[in-house]
């Protein structure tokens, strides 16, 4: 529980709920340890909130201590599933990540003519809690950990509704509108178990389809190939395979030439070189200039003007922008 909570506090303890958490931190640990031992504990409300950049998403933040419990949870069950997962698959994991993805990327378009481009349509909204208790329950035998997954799944049911469009699968009825889905993207649980939950169909293009070239983040997939037509199959198959996990993928995914480059978190990959997507720079140009205004009227403080164009900066720096960031900021 300490783990978790030290896990849970990083980056935040100048933050109101965290720090009246710490004030008297062994009793609320203990608390919440006497609470899960019991099977007493229940999540609290979740705070909400929408973002606008990249896309319009709705954020779900859960209170302090159950983010603590999210934490002890995980500490648990991630090494059992880790080793199960599939090593090109970069969200959310230890040693993986955005820069290592779009790296691979690259190196597959290298060696590659063609790709795929597949992503889920409304990933976190979809995800459905019977198949998801399915694929963590083949792993999770401990029917306390087990009550736990329970608990939480029920704590974030429903909290994105409102961004599900109800998809009927073949042999569905009326009924199955009803079915719990949906995990709330902000939720450490929530990131990890999109990984549970497409662990099998990472392997199922890996094994199944004998697609050697693969590479998953999150719900972006991408395949890689020397024939159009094996990519074409391919892509029939894993729309069936998704079915049975009761998701889709949008209607508008193309085999393309890796020469023209490919969409990739943020960037065109090339074989030979990275571009940043336009409306990654429209969409910070319009920051910069909004954040040079709030510093000069006094509103923001260099610190966190400087913060915001490092952030960018230190993303933008792993595609060929010395260029673009050179006539970005002497027009500031």
């Amino acid at each position: 529980m300490l783990l978790a909570y030290r896990k849970a506090a990083r980056g935040k303890r100048g933050r109101p709920s965290a720090a009246a958490f710490e004030f008297q931190l062994a009793d609320r640990l203990i608390e919440l340890q006497a609470e899960l031992e019991h099977g007493t504990y229940r999540p609290g409300e979740y705070r909400h909130f929408t973002i606008h950049e990249p896309k319009r998403r709705r954020i779900s933040a859960a209170p302090f201590r159950d983010r603590v419990v999210h934490h002890a949870l995980g500490n648990v069950i991630e090494p059992l599933f880790e080793a199960r997962f599939y090593p090109h698959s970069y969200a959310n994991r230890v040693g993986k990540g955005t820069h290592r993805a779009i790296d691979q990327l690259q190196a597959f378009a290298r060696r590659y003519r063609y790709a795929l481009r597949l992503d889920i349509v409304q990933h976190f909204a979809s995800i459905d809690h019977a198949v998801l208790k399915r694929e963590l329950f083949r792993v999770i035998r401990d029917e306390r950990v087990q009550w736990l997954v329970d608990v939480i799944l029920e704590g974030g049911e429903g909290v994105l509704a409102g961004e599900y469009d109800m998809v009927y699968f073949p042999g569905d009825t009326l009924f199955d509108r009803i079915r719990p889905r949906g995990l709330p993207i902000g939720n450490l649980t929530s990131q990890f178990w999109s990984n549970c939950y497409l662990n099998s169909l990472d392997w199922f293009v890996v094994r199944g389809l004998g697609c050697s070239a693969y590479l998953r983040y999150v719900d972006d997939l991408a395949l890689f190939s020397n024939s159009k037509s094996e990519l074409h199959a391919w892509q029939r198959q894993i729309t069936n395979y998704l079915a049975g996990l009761r998701l889709t993928t949008h209607r508008e995914a193309q085999v393309n030439p890796t020469e023209t480059g490919i969409p990739w978190l943020g960037f065109v990959v090339f074989p030979t070189h990275r571009r940043l997507k336009r409306r990654n720079i429209v969409g910070f140009s319009r920051r910069l200039k909004q954040n040079f205004g709030l510093y000069r009227a006094g509103r923001i403080s260099f610190a966190e003007l400087d913060a915001g164009v490092q952030g960018w900066i230190n993303y933008v720096r792993y595609g060929d922008t010395w260029g673009l960031r050179a006539q970005l900021f002497s027009a500031q």
